[in-house]
C-alpha cells in the first residue's frame, strides 16, 4: 500500500522519471547509431576518394572510375569535383617536384611543401594531418621510387556529419521535452488504478477496524460477565488474551494507515539522547521482570532533525520487538552514538537470538512477516506490522534502517543525520 498523497506523488514522479529515462536511452541509442554509421560512411568515402586519386597520380581519371578491387565505383568524374584536394609528387630524395593544387584554393604551394615535409618524417602511408586548424586525410603511393601524396580536406564531409549529429540531438531533445510534458499531464491518469487501489485499501482498513471493534467489545463484555458469574478460568483468560491481541492488531493497522495518510512530518532539531533515555527507562522494568539483561549506552547531546513523538514511537517499536524476540534470559543492547566516519547518529537495538542464522534480514520489514513462533509465545506474539511502521518512520526522517545477524544477536541499526556537525 502506498502511503498518502505524498507517496503517491513520489510514485508519480518516479514513473515520469523512469519513462523519460527509457525514452532518453532509446533516443541516444538511435541518434548515436545514426551518427556512428554516418561517421563511418564518411571515412569510407574519404578512403575511396583518396584511393582513386592516388592511383591516378592525383588527377581525376578520364575514363571509368574503378576501385582497387576492380569493382565499379559509386563516384562519377563530375562527382569527384566536389571534393577539395591537392596532390604532391616527391622524388626518391624526398624532395617535392610538383604541387597540383587546381582543386583547392586555401592551400599555397608553400603550405603543401610544409605538410609534405611533416609526412615524410612520419613514414606512414595513410592517415590524418592537422594543419592550421584544418584536418586533412592523406594517402601515399610509391611509384618507381617516387611518391604520390594526395591530401583531401575533410571539412565538407565532417561538416555534414556534425550537422546530422546536431539535427539528431535537437530533434531528440524536442521529442524528449514534448514527451515529458505530455507524460506529466497524463501521468495521473496512468497511475489512477494505483491511486484507486490505495484508496480502497485505506477504506477497507478503516471500515474493517470499526466493524471488528464492535464484536470485540461485545465478546470482551460477555467474557467479563462470565468471570463475574462463574469466576475466572483458563477459558476466560484465553479469550481475554485473544481479544487483547486482536484489539492491538486493529489499532496497529489503523495507526499505520493514519501515519501514511499524514503529510510530510514537521522536522525540527530534537535531542535524540534525551528521548532515547526516556524510552529506555520505560522499558527497563519490563525487560528486567522477564529476567533479561538490558545494556544501555547513550552518548549525550546528540541532535537530529525529526518529529519528537514519531521518534519515540520508532524507538518503542524497536525495543518492543527486541524484547519480544529475545531468547529467555538473553541480552538486549540499546546503543545511541555518533558515527566516527560520517555526520550521522547511529541507533542500534540488538537482542539475543540463537536461531537467527537462517533468517533473511531483508524480509523483516515486509508487512505481516513473522519469524519462528517459538520465540513469541502467548501475549508476546506480534503481527509483523511494527517493523514496517519503523521503516516508514525512518524514511520520513530521511534516514536508513537495516537489520543484520551477528555474534548470536539480531540487530536493527537506524542511521539519522546529526545536526550541528
Amino acid at each position: 500500500m502506498l502511503g498518502g498523497q505524498g507517496m503517491i506523488q513520489r510514485f508519480r514522479y518516479k514513473f515520469i522519471a523512469i519513462s523519460t529515462a527509457a525514452l532518453l536511452f532509446v533516443i541516444l541509442t538511435i541518434v548515436g547509431s545514426i551518427c556512428t554509421l554516418t561517421y563511418y560512411q564518411s571515412h569510407q568515402e574519404i578512403e575511396r576518394v583518396l584511393t582513386i586519386l592516388v592511383n591516378n597520380d592525383g588527377q581525376i581519371p578520364r575514363k571509368g572510375i574503378r576501385t582497387t578491387d576492380n569493382s565499379q565505383s559509386q563516384f562519377s568524374r563530375e562527382g569527384l569535383h566536389q571534393y577539395r584536394y591537392f596532390a604532391v609528387l616527391v622524388d626518391n630524395k624526398n624532395q617535392v617536384t610538383e604541387v597540383q593544387d587546381d582543386h583547392i584554393a586555401t592551400v599555397t604551394p608553400q603550405d603543401a611543401r610544409a605538410m609534405t615535409d611533416r609526412l615524410v618524417r612520419r613514414k606512414v602511408h595513410s592517415g590524418q594531418l592537422l594543419y592550421r586548424g584544418v584536418n586533412y586525410a592523406y594517402k601515399i603511393r610509391n611509384k618507381n621510387g617516387e611518391k604520390v601524396i594526395v591530401f583531401l580536406d575533410e571539412s565538407l564531409l565532417m561538416a555534414r556529419t556534425r550537422s546530422l549529429m546536431h539535427t539528431g540531438l535537437i530533434l531528440g531533445i524536442i521529442v524528449l521535452v514534448l514527451y515529458t510534458i505530455v507524460l506529466t499531464l497524463y501521468s495521473r491518469r496512468a497511475i489512477r488504478p494505483i491511486i484507486e487501489a490505495e484508496q480502497r485499501q485505506k477504506e477497507f482498513i478503516t471500515n474493517a477496524s470499526h466493524e471488528l471493534k464492535t464484536p470485540l467489545t461485545v465478546i470482551s463484555a460477555n467474557n467479563e460477565m462470565q468471570e463475574i458469574i462463574n469466576g475466572e478460568n483458563e477459558w476466560t483468560t484465553s479469550t481475554k488474551q485473544q481479544v487483547t491481541r486482536l484489539t492491538k492488531l486493529i489499532n496497529n493497522l489503523v495507526s499505520l494507515a493514519r501515519m501514511q495518510e499524514q503529510p510530510t512530518l514537521t522536522m525540527l532539531p530534537v535531542n535524540v539522547s534525551q528521548i532515547a533515555g526516556d524510552v529506555a527507562s520505560s522499558f527497563k522494568s519490563v525487560i528486567s521482570t522477564e529476567q533479561k539483561q538490558f545494556n544501555v549506552q547513550i552518548d549525550e547531546g546528540l541532535v537530529a532533525n525529526a518529529d519528537e513523538n514519531t521518534l519515540r514511537e520508532l524507538l518503542n517499536i524497536l525495543l518492543d520487538n527486541a524484547n519480544k524476540y529475545c531468547d529467555p534470559q538473553g541480552e538486549i543492547d540499546f546503543t545511541v552514538s555518533s558515527s566516527n566516519h560520517s555526520k550521522n547518529i547511529v541507533i542500534t537495538i540488538a537482542n539475543s537470538y540463537k536461531d537467527g542464522k537462517s533468517l533473511d534480514a531483508k524480509k523483516f520489514f515486509n508487512r505481516f512477516y513473522r519469524v519462528d513462533e517459538s520465540h513469541t509465545q502467548g501475549k508476546k506474539a506480534g503481527f509483523g506490522i511494527g517493523l514496517s511502521m519503523a521503516q516508514y518512520i525512518v524514511k520520513q526522517f530521511k534516514g536508513k534502517i537495516t537489520a543484520k545477524y551477528t555474534n548470536g544477536k539480531l540487530a536493527f541499526i537506524v542511521t539519522l543525520k546529526e545536526v550541528g556537525k
